[in-house]
């Protein structure tokens, strides 16, 4: 089922009279929203080259939820096909992605791979980028940049570099291959998408001298890319409307109606209540156009935005969510004769919702033009982990003619294992399948690579196209909120879209609660799946189970526990107790320092002798300071760890050791735990617990 994508798909309707498609009209793409709002002119179709296990066959096979997806020495190997076979040294040459059609290659990622890239398009002997592989599905841009002299030193460079993806349009006319050089024995992830035009379709290829001649272009699109709500600007001019309304439990208010053949630009909205967190939940944004019986968008309005649950600030090209709770989406909103936005309040306290929209005049093209479609799900109570646990979550069902534009998920993740190894949420991968494909043209290596990042990493991070703006911890325990936009590699779909995501913890979870919101365009013919949100879908899902406390499973295995509120037999000055689901056992302690150099020693009974790494969960908050760690009256152990967090409170690891040793050595009994504030005076402290991990 691989060797399908070799070939160009058939598309239906005829080849766009817009003009050729450009490596100049591909940047554009990445930052003017308005062409995802109709059928692409020329159509195309988007498709994924991954190293996904090849042994997954079909859904009721045997092997649907291998996992052998690039650590090396796979069962089958993850490629298309061998050009040279390994020698001594285990280097072979392999085609990893190939077209025979115009096109233009969208995205690359990597969590890690060996060896090298040779890409040839239009069957030119000679390769137009020949290097590093990771370099090349990193940072394509820099990579090329720094080889033309235009950085002075090599290096990631934000923008199209996007956390482990990057996203630089390499077009070609005829034909693309991409031939990686490597070991199939060590770690070699990897993800390229592609777009594929009809025959026929006017494409200019790619060439390096683009980077010169285009660097205007370049430098407009990449700070956009950097800071999306400090450099997009609209196409167009717009109107601005206020909106300030106030929605009561089980009220509807109208926010807005609009009349004429418009665009939504952008929508800003905040909300005001007694407890934003649950409000933000519990308040229901819906979005008619043109006098649809149902709507188009049904979200949480903390959901739609992608901040949910609660406000997480980030900062994307699409959607831009501000420290101070105000909420904005530039996702573009065509209509033709009347759109409405409203509220729900599913809630028990009054919400006053203020923003505003901003629209402009908008020429409807019947079969080209599409409505915006956000729709929001939820399932609670999932029992899932290991891999007999594993199964296929939907995202998205549709029929009808169509642009995938992205996707926001949150996940409550009630797991009592502190560390990503063990707490890992998102082992699974996407699955795609567009126009009735018997196999998915997406199919990925894990949850975390569709979002662009790799390694379930638990910090936050944002970029352009894809943020981690939550993961309340410790590791991915806890809140967690990913989002992915598919702005220049979005996916048309002409009859139906079917997006999964495998459920597949590292262990057996019960109680996770997963949400996600689909984001998608489509036309009045367009059907999905999904049905009205109930009182029930936003009430459970908001809180942590009450009381947990640290499993030694995971990367935790072997691991001694001690609560630090169990340690201290009475509270001094500056010393207290904080309450609060997310803490193990329900408490922690938060201490404020009142000067640099005050110590807070903690004592601890260690049961066997040997040599351990020493762990401190701690808290990460606004008013948080820096602190140091040492055993038994040592020297500072490394690192002094900053535990400021601009927005929110959350729960972290941090290993300390003694520098240049891989543990401190502890002989059997009492051994004495000091932290020392390095802060300034008045920053807070919040310790959970603390570890001892034995080194084997």
């Amino acid at each position: 089922m691989f060797l399908r994508s070799l070939v160009c798909f058939v598309l239906f309707g005829a080849i766009s009279a817009q003009g050729a498609v450009t490596f100049e009209s591909l940047l554009s793409e990445m930052t003017q929203l308005e062409s995802l709002a109709k059928f692409p002119d020329p159509p195309y179709k988007t498709v994924q080259f991954s190293s996904t296990d090849r042994r997954s066959t079909a859904p009721y096979a045997p092997e649907w939820y291998a996992n052998s997806d690039g650590f090396g020495k796979e069962p089958q190997p993850n490629i298309l096909r061998v050009l040279d076979e390994p020698g001594e040294d285990h280097i072979g040459r392999y085609v990893i992605a190939e077209a025979t059609c115009p096109g233009a290659i969208v995205r690359t990622w990597t969590a890690k791979i060996n060896g090298k890239v040779f890409l040839y398009i239009d069957d030119n002997p000679e390769p137009v980028i020949e290097g590093e592989m990771t370099d090349f599905l990193l940072d394509t841009y820099g990579t090329l940049a720094f080889e033309m002299g235009i950085l002075k030193e090599k290096r990631l460079e934000k923008g199209f570099h996007q956390r482990n993806a990057s996203y630089f349009p390499i077009p070609f006319s005829k034909s693309l291959r991409v031939e990686w050089e490597g070991n199939l024995n060590e770690i070699h992830f990897y993800e390229i998408e592609i777009r594929k035009y009809p025959q026929g379709t006017e494409v200019q290829p790619f060439s390096k001298e683009l980077l010169l001649t285009k660097n205007v272009e370049i430098s407009e699109a990449m700070a956009v890319l950097r800071q999306p709500s400090t450099y997009w600007k609209p196409a167009h001019p717009g109107e601005t409307h206020e909106i300030d309304t106030q929605v009561e439990p089980g009220a509807v208010e109208i926010l807005k109606d609009l009349e004429g053949s418009r665009r939504v630009q952008t929508l800003s909205l905040k909300i005001e209540a007694a407890d934003p967190f649950k409000a933000y939940r519990q308040i229901i944004l819906k979005g008619y156009f043109d006098y649809a019986p149902q709507p188009q968008i049904e979200a949480p309005l903390g959901d739609f935005f992608g901040a949910g649950p609660g406000i997480n600030p980030y900062d994307s090209v699409p959607m831009t969510v501000q420290p101070d709770g105000t909420m904005t989406c530039r996702f573009p909103m065509p209509f033709e004769k009347f759109a409405r936005f409203s509220v729900l309040n599913l809630g028990d306290q009054p919400v006053r919702v203020t923003g505003k929209v901003v629209e402009s005049e908008a020429a409807w093209e019947p079969g080209k033009s599409q409505h915006f479609f956000a729709k929001w799900q939820i399932d609670h109570g999932i029992i899932a982990g290991g891999e007999t646990g594993v199964f296929d979550l939907p995202f998205l069902d549709a029929r009808g003619k169509g642009v995938f534009v992205g996707t926001a998920a949150m996940i409550l993740n009630p797991t009592s294992i502190p560390t990503s190894g063990g707490n890992w949420w998102g082992e699974g991968d996407e699955k795609i399948w567009v126009d009735g494909e018997d196999f998915p043209s997406f199919f990925g290596t894990g949850s975390e690579d569709y979002f662009n990042y790799a390694w379930s990493q638990p910090d936050i991070f944002e970029y352009g196209y894809g943020s981690q703006p939550l993961v309340t911890g410790p590791d991915n325990r806890g809140f967690n909120v990913n989002l992915r936009w598919h702005i220049l590699d979005p996916i048309p779909f002409q009859e139906s879209f079917d997006f999964f995501m495998e459920v597949f913890p590292h262990n057996r979870t019960p109680g996770m609660s997963y949400a996600r919101t689909s984001y998608f365009y489509g036309t009045p013919e367009l059907r999905d799946a999904f049905r009205p949100i109930n009182p029930l879908d936003v009430t459970l899902g908001l809180e942590l189970p009450e009381i947990w406390l640290p499993e030694a499973k995971g990367a935790a295995e072997n691991a001694t526990f001690y609560q630090v509120e169990d340690l201290l037999q009475w509270f001094t000055g500056g010393v207290g107790e904080v309450e609060d689901p997310m803490w193990a056992g329900g408490k922690a302690i938060r201490w404020v320092p009142s000067k640099k150099g005050e110590k807070l020693d903690f004592h601890i009974e260690v049961k066997e002798p040997g040599n351990y790494r020493v762990v401190a969960t701690l808290g990460r908050s606004s008013e948080s300071g820096r602190v140091s760690l040492s055993v038994n009256n040592s020297k500072p152990f490394h690192p002094v760890v900053d535990l400021h967090h601009e927005n929110n409170t959350d729960l972290r690891n941090f290993f300390f050791t003694p520098h240049g040793q891989h543990g401190v050595d502890l002989e059997k009994g009492d051994a004495k735990i000091t932290l020392t504030a390095e802060g300034d005076p008045g920053q807070e402290i919040l310790i959970d617990f603390f570890w001892l991990k034995p080194n084997k």
